[in-house]
Formats: structure tokens, C-alpha cells, sequence
């Protein structure tokens, strides 16, 4: 597996890591041997870097990662976790240092390590990304070992921006697929000018470029694909990335008529991201261990050819863009 360097933590993490937010909520069950299974059969294939949060699961996905780490002494598993989405009531002033010490400690206990890889913001409200009080507190974190590094993880093009021009910003999550190009403008190329790692998540649009639904394909009533359609929940951008389903569906399918011999659509998605300059890592996630491989795979593939990149942009221009472009 391709290494690269994750921005300012110096730390080199696999093109393809390993999102755990399937492994502990929202995408409806997965049972506990089945999690442990994606998150082994990742490492396995060469996966390196675990996404995780405190909010997945209220916890369940970290302690299954640090599970896993307690077992895994044969590789070197960089662990970004994130926090802030289980303040209650979510606001700018929850994000004090008193949250992010006793956030931080949790996540700790949860991941059975004393000092975190990397912490990230996890998408927080607006005027977080302007206040230097939060900054100046994630500094003195690193001081004191208890990250190592720390980034955010973002919704919009512009809080990303804002972000990078942080000094001490080791990274930026933000989702970057075939369906999600407007970070490739800017944010890509202000990241590399800066430094800055960019952790690429939905890269498969909530499943939609795996290639493997059509207009009558159901969710369990506990994944977020089935109650989070509408932005009822979080951020509508994070379920099918904001493209109507029905819209989704039918450009998945002339995505998946792309595919190369050889390898499936999931893949093709994947490299695509892989591809996209600026992008250190990628993270797919899994609900089986053989979802995990077929992920990983995807880092072998050869890059995408220019007859396939001008056909994924005009599917994007013409079907998707309208949908998406403007909003994030």
C-alpha cells in the first residue's frame, strides 16, 4: 500500500485508510465480530490509518479500534479520532478546554493510549473555526502529549479554508468524491501550498458509487440513509453527499458503465479520489471484512485514464453539479 505524509504530523498513513463510523452507528447493525473483522481484514491489506470518533456510537466505535490496536502489535496504526459533536447543546462556547480534557480522556480510555495521533474538530459550528482561544487550547494539548496532532473535520469549502490558515493545523477531513468536486478548486491546492494533510471521507457517496442501488433499494430505519435524508439530524451533505437519491441512482449507473475490467465500481470511485492531487488518504468505509479488502484494493488499481476523467467530470457537470456545488 502507497505511503504518504498526513500534512503537519510527519506521521506517513496508507492512500487508503479505514472509516469506522459503520462500525458504530448509523448505517443500521453491525454486529461486534463483524466490526472487528473490517477493522483486521483493513489492517491486513495494508491499511494503516483508522478514522474514528467519539460520537460514533457514543464510543463503541473508538473501543472497538482500541481493541483491535491492543492486538496488532505488528503494525504501525496511526488513530485519528474526533470530538465535539456530543456537546450538548452544541455551540460555540461548549468547545472549552474543560470539554476537550474531559473528551480527550475519554477517548484515551476508549482507545487504551495516552496520547492520541490525531484529534480532529468534529465538524464544528461556524465561529469556532475564528476563534484563536480554541487554537491556542489545542496548542497546549499537543504540549502536554495529549494529542499528537490535531485538525478538523468540516462540511463547507469556506470553513475549510478558514482552517488551513491555521498555523499549526496538521490537517483538514472534508468529503471528496465523483459526486463532490468543488473542493478540487481551492482547498486542494490551499492545503499543498500550506502543508496541510486532507483526509477525503464519503468517498463512495453513502454507497451510491459502489454502483449497487437502483430506485427501489431501502436502509434500515436506523442508518442515516434512510433518517437522514432531508438534514433532520446532521448535515444533509454527509448522507448520499447531498445528491437526491433518485438523481444519485441514475448517475451511479453511467459511473458504473466506466468501470474497468477487472476492478468494481467502488474502486473506480476510489482511485478517482486516490488520483486527486492534494488528497493524502481516503476513507471508505465497511460493514464486512470483505467490503475492508475490496477498499484497500483500490490503491493497487492504475491511475485513472484521461478518456475516464473527462467522462466521470461530464457526469458530474451534467447531472450532479446543480445539486451540490453551490451548497458546500
Amino acid at each position: 500500500m502507497e505511503q504518504r505524509t498526513l500534512g503537519r504530523t510527519g506521521r506517513q498513513v496508507s492512500a487508503v485508510g479505514q472509516g469506522c463510523w459503520q462500525i458504530g452507528e448509523g448505517w443500521g447493525d453491525v454486529a461486534e465480530d463483524d466490526a472487528l473483522g473490517v477493522l483486521n481484514a483493513a489492517i491486513d491489506s495494508g491499511v494503516t490509518f483508522l478514522d474514528t470518533a467519539d460520537a460514533y456510537g457514543d464510543g463503541r466505535s473508538e473501543q472497538l479500534v482500541g481493541r483491535v490496536l491492543s492486538t496488532r502489535n505488528d503494525v504501525d496504526v496511526f488513530v485519528a479520532t474526533k470530538m465535539g459533536r456530543r456537546a450538548d447543546p452544541f455551540v460555540p462556547e461548549a468547545f472549552t478546554m474543560g470539554a476537550f480534557r474531559g473528551w480527550l480522556d475519554r477517548s484515551r480510555t476508549n482507545l487504551g493510549v495516552d496520547t492520541i495521533d490525531l484529534v480532529q474538530l468534529h465538524c464544528p459550528p461556524g465561529p469556532v473555526y475564528d476563534d484563536d482561544r480554541v487554537f491556542d487550547d489545542l496548542d497546549t494539548l499537543v504540549d502536554e502529549g495529549v494529542v499528537a496532532a490535531y485538525g478538523v473535520s468540516v462540511e463547507t469549502v469556506d470553513e475549510a479554508l478558514r482552517a488551513i490558515a491555521r498555523p499549526h493545523l496538521a490537517s483538514v477531513q472534508i468529503i471528496v468524491n465523483v459526486f463532490r468536486r468543488k473542493p478540487l478548486e481551492q482547498v486542494l491546492p490551499a492545503a499543498a501550498a500550506a502543508g496541510v494533510g486532507i483526509v477525503a471521507r464519503v468517498p463512495l457517496a453513502s454507497g451510491l458509487l459502489s454502483g449497487g442501488y437502483d430506485e427501489s433499494t431501502t436502509f434500515d430505519d436506523d442508518d442515516h440513509r434512510t433518517f437522514n435524508r432531508g438534514g433532520e439530524m446532521f448535515d444533509v451533505g454527509e448522507t448520499f453527499s447531498g445528491v437526491p437519491f433518485d438523481v444519485g441512482v441514475r448517475a451511479a449507473r453511467q459511473v458504473a458503465a466506466l468501470t474497468p475490467a477487472g476492478a468494481t465500481t467502488a474502486q473506480l470511485a476510489l482511485r478517482w479520489v486516490i488520483d486527486q492531487p492534494g488528497v493524502t488518504a481516503v476513507i471508505p468505509g465497511a460493514r464486512s471484512a470483505d467490503q475492508a479488502r475490496g477498499n484497500a484494493a483500490a490503491a493497487a488499481l492504475p491511475p485513472l485514464d484521461s478518456e475516464r476523467l473527462g467522462a466521470l467530470e461530464g457526469i458530474y457537470e451534467r447531472a450532479v453539479r446543480e445539486h451540490v456545488h453551490h451548497r458546500w
